[in-house]
């Protein structure tokens, strides 16, 4: 309990201090009974984890509050959840590209850097999407909507680091754009086969090809 406490207190000092082991340690003078002083590297290391996981742990728990957040959406479609998703994204904009690399890091700092994180993170904000926006689809087509939604969001989050104010159209654009695809080709497996190929794009801009 403690240290979900601390990690909610961590969340509006990471626009100023990163996802850092430092953010962890402040959090504990935002506490509701706040401590005299931050936590001790000791102490940090025995609640979140030693080096880099402790600040996995802190973009882990600051990736699923995200998600958590997109609940608060007014707007419940597909589009409408995911610009608020990128929202979430604004106040620590600046540390994005930490965030790709600190997630596709593998724990034992050797390369090469794994894809998956990036991956499932795409796929639980699509997912989440869909749960909220009540989608119907089954089957094949259940997949496809949300391979759709997770490359469309990641590229618009992408996109998002370098052009902060376009991200929202340039995410419309591409949900647009998919849909026309979808409808061109019919048939879902060549539509998933177009989604991987979209997929290799994103992987080269992330470096992880």
């Amino acid at each position: 309990m403690q240290s979900k406490r601390l990690l909610q207190c961590a969340f509006p000092l990471i626009k100023n201090h990163g996802f850092t082991r430092e953010s962890l340690s402040l959090a504990a003078l935002s506490l509701p009974a706040p401590h005299t002083e931050p936590l001790s590297d000791t102490a940090v290391t025995s609640l979140f984890g030693s080096g880099d996981e402790a600040r996995r742990t802190l973009l882990r728990a600051w990736l699923e509050e995200g998600r958590n957040d997109m609940e608060t959406s007014k707007e419940k479609t597909a589009s409408g959840l995911l610009k608020h998703r990128l929202r979430w994204n604004e106040p620590v904009l600046q540390f994005l590209p930490e965030i790709f690399a600190l997630a596709s890091s593998p724990p034992s700092g050797i390369p090469p850097l794994d894809p998956r994180p990036a991956v499932w993170h795409a796929a639980s904000i699509a997912d989440q999407a869909c749960y909220l926006s009540g989608d119907k689809n089954t089957g094949n087509a259940w997949y496809a909507k949300r391979a759709t939604l997770s490359t469309v969001y990641i590229a618009a989050e992408l996109h998002q680091i370098g052009s902060p104010t376009t991200a929202a159209d340039f995410l419309d654009s591409l949900l647009d754009s998919a849909n026309k695809l979808e409808s061109v080709f019919g048939d879902t497996s060549q539509f998933s086969r177009y989604i991987g190929r979209s997929w290799s794009g994103i992987y080269r801009s992330l470096g992880l090809q």
